[in-house]
């Protein structure tokens, strides 16, 4: 069961990935990494190290990398494999879809960095469209955890697990949301406010949004419920109409496009419901990355507190 933090603070998200799967290999000596040359920015040289024989660099071949995962797993190896998620997805979409999904075989990937998330490096390495390409691929489960905490969970939780599953993931400090030994369920969003006014539906980065803009709206006398929809695909339905029941307004925040994203996700059910309840997505509007500090990029992006507050005083 998951506790909210009591103490504020960040936690550096590829430390985490990092120091999990060393756990795991310790133990487990078919959980085995990946890398494509990033072993520097994603920690994954310390892998190398510690575990040599559980470890593959196999150089800037994202495709092939995931073709080599999908080996590994028919012959019962539980490979995860990192890349910078644009690399991940983008350039590596036809063989997640053949030989991952289409496949049956399991292949973990930690796309790294998404959004704004990617700060200095610039649009070519910006991802904004990575949860729209991966939802739509039949079995695909699609993840953007929003601490260390629920990170640390979900890799645990998949060491047993069959099927590709997309894990998209700052390398870098996040915001602690959720206290130490939390546990979640896969397919299963958190409420982690109540509220009858407004319902706000985040993940990943824009959860520390939703709750910080649900505590501004408070002090006007606005309940905002918030709900952290860690598992993007797939959906979950059930707690969303559950939520979505009685509000004047809901708010999607999330760090990728408002396309075929966590917006849409909701979109569709809504429209599925005809409950004539308004929605509004924060997001990222039709536009490519640019270089930029990650503060930079959001308040390029609009994506701060201020902007889910003025969303949500705009529309009630």
């Amino acid at each position: 069961m998951w506790k909210r933090a009591e103490q504020t603070g960040s936690t550096e998200m590829r430390g985490v990935f990092v120091e999990t799967l060393q756990e795991m290999m310790d133990q487990n000596k078919k959980v085995v990494a990946l890398e494509a040359d990033l072993g520097g920015a994603s920690g994954f040289s310390k892998i190398q190290k510690s575990h040599p024989d559980q470890f593959l660099n196999v150089g800037i071949a994202e495709a092939n990398m995931v073709g080599i995962a999908a080996g590994m797993s028919m012959r019962g190896f539980v490979p995860f494999i990192h890349t910078f998620a644009p690399f991940a997805v983008r350039r590596a979409c036809d063989q997640i879809f053949l030989e991952g999904a289409y496949a049956g075989n399991t292949i973990n990937i930690y796309g790294s960095d998404p959004g704004v998330c990617v700060a200095q490096n610039g649009g070519t390495h910006t991802t904004f469209e990575d949860m729209a390409i991966m939802r739509a691929i039949p079995t695909v489960e699609v993840y953007d955890p929003a601490d260390g905490v629920q990170l640390r969970w979900l890799i645990h939780s998949l060491e047993h697990k069959k099927g590709v599953h997309y894990i998209r993931a700052a390398r870098k400090g996040m915001p602690d949301i959720y206290a130490e030994g939390s546990t979640f369920e896969s397919g299963k969003a958190n409420v982690l406010r109540e509220g009858k006014d407004v319902l706000l539906v985040a993940a990943g980065l824009g959860l520390k949004l939703a709750l910080d803009a649900a505590d501004q709206l408070a002090e006007e006398g606005v309940e905002a419920a918030v709900l952290d929809m860690f598992t993007v695909a797939p959906f979950d339905v059930e707690t969303f109409r559950q939520q979505a029941a009685g509000k004047k307004l809901i708010v999607t925040v999330e760090n990728h496009s408002v396309t075929n994203g966590l917006g849409s996700a909701a979109a569709d059910i809504l429209a599925e419901d005809g409950s004539g309840i308004r929605l509004r997505k924060v997001g990222i509007e039709n536009r490519f990355g640019q270089v930029g500090s990650q503060d930079f990029l959001m308040k390029e992006y609009g994506l701060t507190v201020e902007h889910v507050y003025q969303i949500v005083k705009t529309n009630l």
